[in-house]
């Protein structure tokens, strides 16, 4: 399920959300730039004993869940529907491989803390789907109201192997081998497999009694029984007369136990070896708030964010901020400041501008590409150019096109060749960047921008460049 900001569409028209359709209970659609969900009759009657608990109004209360409300059926998708609710928007879908280790934690330990708190009502989560979760700013919340039925005394808990594939074996991946391993869930969608996960787990993660349990006996279970259907399966695990609660308190446990220090990665540690000093860096930071103020819209994508030194000042004055870095070393020590500051304004993901996150899933339209999530209002581009165009390789036209589909309105930064950090770049790689000059960058951007403002950066080389989209 995804709960996004509408795109506009024509009056009446009835768009069926790409990511929404593996559920037969209910569906997301947009309807006359509004966000519906349509909840069919085969689910009729547990959603009234959902309802009923009070539950999902508590989690909305407390900001644990997506609040929403019932409205006509009037405005369904089809004459099908039993029910139509209409959630609160989130302003930016993000994906489980663009997290970083604590936004995956959190969303693991917020899925669990809703199963104890739905098992005292007599409910349980049906599925466990990392997709069911996503951040407002730093909070995680969970969106999939369909996900809870009442519970049935004595079955085991169906989205226990969910689980385990979309958050506790990644997690443990990333914790205990490389950070690196959180991006596998880009290719496996519905999970790692946790006959992989123990595999590239160390040996002695065996020995710990929660990955000892949830993860290598599980998979070994799982290889046991592979061949005996879902029947028989769950035949076996009613009679080991499993306790959910304990079941889900052992997990918790487990997650919980879960760390990674964010440190030692190449740029985990930018602020510190950048070639700006102070005075210059505060001369940046006030040049960058006075291009800011002239740009208009509410979204902001800082690209190549760090720990988000100007996201914080990109999100002055009620600006929603999308925080990308390539660091997941970074991005954790970004997550970490603003999850500890309480803020929703800004989200942090981790993101490689060279590769970024393309359309995935069934048809290649379930998981949305970064680009066709956007586009923003604002990008900022600062200390990135030189990284893509010299260490990556690409084209300054190649990077001009990119960057006027994210955006209408870029503040960019262009770092000559004589500034340490791009001497530092040519160290290590035959110099074929013939066109990386200032007259080349603006010849490249002059095909896709307008120049609005141009001002050097006090106390360095660089200089900062307001541009509007032709």
């Amino acid at each position: 399920m995804t709960v996004a900001a509408p795109r506009e569409g024509a009056a009446g028209e009835v768009r069926r959300d790409p990511g929404s359709f593996r559920d037969p209970s209910g569906f997301v659609y947009h309807r006359d730039g509004a966000i519906y969900r349509q909840i069919e009759p085969s689910f009729a009657d547990r959603w009234a004993a959902v309802e009923a608990t009070g539950l999902l109004q508590q989690l909305a209360a407390e900001g644990k869940a997506l609040p929403y409300e019932e409205v006509s059926l009037e405005l369904a998708a089809s004459p099908s529907a039993a029910h139509v609710i209409r959630p609160a928007v989130v302003p930016f879908i993000s994906y489980p491989y663009e997290w970083s280790f604590g936004q995956l934690r959190d969303a693991a330990l917020l899925t669990l803390d809703i199963q104890l708190a739905a098992l005292k009502r007599g409910l349980i989560l049906r599925d466990a789907s990392a997709y069911n979760i996503q951040f407002l700013g730093s909070r995680p919340v969970h969106i999939d109201t369909l996900s809870f039925e009442p519970a049935e005394a004595g079955r085991p808990w169906i989205a226990y192997r969910q689980f385990c594939e979309h958050f506790l074996g990644p997690l443990a991946l990333m914790a205990h081998r490389d950070i690196r391993l959180g991006r596998l869930l880009r290719t496996e969608l519905d999970g790692i497999p946790l006959d992989l996960v123990s595999r590239l787990l160390p040996g002695t993660s065996r020995l710990r009694l929660g990955l000892g349990a949830h993860i290598h006996l599980h998979a070994r279970a799982q290889r046991r029984y592979a061949g005996a259907g879902e029947a028989a399966a769950e035949r076996v695990a009613r009679s080991r007369n499993v306790n959910v609660t304990n079941l889900v308190t052992s997990l918790r446990d487990t997650v919980a136990a879960q760390s990674w220090d964010p440190g030692g990665t190449e740029w985990a540690d930018y602020d510190t070896h950048t070639s700006y000093g102070a005075e210059a860096m505060a001369a940046k930071e006030r040049l960058v708030a006075q291009l800011l103020a002239r740009t208009t819209g509410s979204t902001v994508w800082d690209l190549g964010a760090n720990t988000g030194r100007f996201s914080r000042i990109a999100a002055e004055g009620g600006r929603h901020v999308l925080s990308l870095d390539i660091d997941p070393a970074a991005v954790e020590r970004n997550y970490r400041g603003l999850r500890d500051e309480g803020r929703e304004d800004i989200l942090p993901l981790v993101m490689d501008l060279a590769d970024p996150s393309p359309a995935l899933g069934w048809a290649h339209r379930e998981r949305a590409s970064l680009t066709d999530r956007g586009p923003a209002d604002v990008a900022l581009a600062l200390a990135l150019v030189h990284h893509l165009a010299i260490g990556r390789n690409i084209p300054l036209r190649n990077l001009a096109e990119q960057l006027a589909r994210l955006a209408p309105q870029l503040i960019i930064e262009f770092v000559p060749r004589e500034d340490p950090m791009v001497r530092q770049l040519l160290a290590t790689r035959e110099d074929v960047f013939a066109d990386y000059t200032p007259d080349g960058f603006r010849a490249a951007f002059a095909t896709e921008f307008e120049t609005v403002a141009e001002a050097p950066v006090e106390g360095s080389t660089r200089v900062l460049i307001l541009y509007r989209r032709r």
